[in-house]
This record gives structure tokens, C-alpha cells and sequence, in this order.
């Protein structure tokens, strides 16, 4: 896995807007109760079933793995030479 200089901003990001596109797509709400890593993993399994993410092999699903491919994920929808991606 190639880790990004800002991985953890972009995991921030990447969980925000993935809240954002889960509930805009009325498929869940969140509370405010919700852990980072139980949304993440919603918002991942999320992505993987509308095909906007490739899945990972079920044995490499990890709280690690999925914060890396949400950050990747968000990373391709910045434009160039956005100062997270540098």
C-alpha cells in the first residue's frame, strides 16, 4: 500500500463525504453515537456494492485497509495539484 504524506486529512474527508453520499443516497443515517470505524466500514461496503470501488479479498478487510482505500477513493476526486495529494 502506498501511503499519502496527508493520509489521515484525506481519510477525515474521504469519511465525510462518504456520510454524505450514504445518507444523500437515503441508504442510511448516521448518529452521533457512530464510531469513525463503523462508518467507515458502512461507507466502504457502501461503495464496493454501487461499484465505485473495487472490493478487497474479505481477509484483508481491516479498519487499516479500509481507511488507506476510502483515502485513495477521495484522493482521485481532487483535482491536480490539490495540496493533499502532494
Amino acid at each position: 500500500m502506498k501511503k499519502f504524506k496527508h493520509e489521515a486529512e484525506l481519510f477525515k474527508a474521504a469519511l465525510l463525504a462518504g456520510v454524505q453520499y450514504a445518507e444523500g443516497r437515503k441508504a442510511v443515517e448516521f448518529e452521533a453515537t457512530d464510531s469513525a470505524s463503523a462508518k467507515a466500514l458502512y461507507v466502504y461496503r457502501l461503495l464496493v456494492h454501487d461499484k465505485i470501488i473495487a472490493p478487497m479479498p474479505e481477509e484483508q478487510v481491516g479498519e487499516k485497509s479500509i481507511r488507506h482505500r476510502l483515502a485513495t477513493w477521495y484522493a482521485h476526486q481532487l483535482p491536480k495539484g490539490h495540496p493533499l495529494t502532494e
